[in-house]
């Protein structure tokens, strides 16, 4: 097979995976594309640097369509900035694949056969997860939360459950030979696992109601002072509104910088605001100063109107959000991306949880920080339920809020615990712990949502172990790898 022949069938491969990630929600799709992308690889990577180029093709089709959204916020102010779009696309792309290439080109090091793929790809996962403060966004665990083997990340978290999905995909490729039917009867369960979803019936409701408020404020209205006051009188009256049937909301939770103005000069807004919600708790978002230095905070309302606690921000979006190495750029006199000289968002000092009285104590998080496990997992103490307060007017209207959410639900069923949503554009939803939709408002709408809080279930595994147990297994299985691969040449050379 020719270089380019194998390069264009794994990235069609790679562009089939991606069905599996929202809004495809083709699991099975991105099992069997990846099983193929194997067979692609055992059979032509002969040299370390095809198994290289093998990944990063596969890689690179997979990213390019998952990552898609990636042009939305480009496109945002398209005469000034739509000409990025496609370059935004493709570096996204690269960057993912630059990772699966590494763990392709590791495989085909340590061993000849293609069990050594699986922890290999498993472990750049991991990587991507955490370099560059990370960005597992697209993980193939991802693609599990509406079938029965998303349960699992209560188990073992995202990096054990995609060491499975890469075990189940090797064993796929594997299948030629002798033995065959034997090993597809073995595979059959695993299949069928794909079709099943997690569980019916409903999950227990506490007798807490909170109203989640979506003023669906699009990006480019959201600042335009022609707008701003639209936007905020349509969230004053969903806030003020009497439900028909439901009880009185316990508290109210509004987006991320749901309110235009600077948190510290909006006293007599927040007195409205309260007063609307009746004198319940309000969590809305807002931007912050302490001097020179910017946050992007949550912030949480007496029934007065003032503000009982902030959050701020800790796992900002870089190049987004903040400058790398802005401060540390500053010492050296180059003050304009320093976030401490007003240059971008300064980071908050970390997970905290507020306390909302009778309602409960909540872990809250910000837009991208519910991609990261480990962010909640860094809770001081076991809160009652999460926060998730975005703006995912940035996402477009496709593929990019749908995965938002899915990450959210993956939080959920991690941690078990309930998690309320309250999403700008969309979507605003009431999840339950095992990482079930109970009622949302969907994309584009505006409106609010009165949801009874689901109860937490007891402390999950991975809530107690975090990513440990799976990083402690993929260094096992490599290091085993690498001692046999040392073995096997040692002999070579005698």
């Amino acid at each position: 097979m020719s270089a380019r022949k194998r390069w264009l069938i794994l990235l069609v491969l790679g562009a089939l995976a991606a069905m599996g990630q929202a809004p495809f929600d083709l699991p099975l799709v991105m099992i069997v594309a990846m099983a193929a992308a194997v067979v692609v690889f055992n059979a032509t990577a002969s040299t370390s640097r095809t198994a290289a180029a093998c990944g990063f093709a596969f890689g690179f089709g997979y990213f390019a369509v998952a990552l898609h959204w990636i042009v939305s916020p480009f496109l945002v102010d398209a005469a000034t900035y739509g000409w990025m779009a496609p370059f935004a696309v493709m570096f996204m792309a690269a960057g993912g694949a630059v990772f699966w290439s590494i763990g392709f080109w590791a495989a085909r090091r340590l061993s000849s056969g293609g069990w050594a793929l699986v922890p290999c790809w498993a472990g750049v996962e991991v990587l991507r997860a955490y370099i560059l403060t990370g960005f597992p966004w697209a993980s193939p665990a991802q693609a599990m939360v509406n079938v029965l083997p998303g349960q699992s990340l209560a188990l073992i978290g995202p990096h054990g459950l995609n060491l499975l999905i890469f075990a189940v995909v090797v064993g796929l490729a594997g299948l030629s030979g002798r033995g065959w039917g034997m090993r597809i009867a073995a595979l059959v369960p695993v299949v069928l696992l794909m079709f099943i979803p997690p569980m019916n019936g409903k999950a227990p409701l506490s007798d807490t109601v909170l109203r989640l408020v979506q003023p669906n404020a699009a990006q480019k209205d959201k600042w335009n002072p022609d707008m701003i006051r639209v936007f905020y009188e349509r969230q004053l009256a969903f806030t003020a509104a009497r439900p028909e049937t439901k009880k009185e909301p316990d508290a109210v939770i509004w987006p991320e910088t749901a309110i235009p103005w600077n948190l510290n000069d909006s006293g007599v807004v927040l007195e409205e605001i309260s007063a609307a919600a009746g004198g319940v708790p309000v969590v809305l978002g807002a931007q912050r100063r302490d001097g020179l230095r910017y946050f992007n905070a949550l912030a949480l309302l007496g029934s007065q109107g003032q503000v009982l606690q902030t959050y701020d921000k800790h796992h900002l979006v870089p190049f987004g959000e903040y400058m790398p190495l802005g401060d540390l750029a500053a010492r050296f006199g180059i003050y304009g991306m320093a976030s401490q000289n007003g240059a971008g968002f300064t980071a908050g000092p970390g997970a905290q949880l507020m306390d909302l009285g009778p309602v409960g104590r909540a872990l809250p998080l910000i837009c991208y920080e519910a991609v990261f496990p480990d962010d909640v997992n860094a809770a001081p103490t076991r809160p009652d339920f999460i926060i998730h307060a975005t703006n995912d007017a940035w996402f477009g209207p496709f593929a990019g809020p749908q995965q938002h959410l899915a990450q959210a639900r993956m939080r959920a069923i991690e941690q078990g615990l309930p998690v309320a949503r309250a999403a700008n554009t969309g979507i605003s939803a009431m999840i339950d712990p095992y990482g079930r939709v109970l009622d949302r408002i969907g994309m584009g709408q505006a409106g609010y949502l009165d949801a009874a809080l689901p109860l937490p279930l007891a402390p999950t595994l991975y809530s107690r172990t975090g990513d440990v147990p799976a990083v402690v297994l993929l260094v096992l299985l490599l290091g085993a790898l690498a001692l046999r691969n040392f073995g096997v040449t040692r002999e070579i050379r005698e």
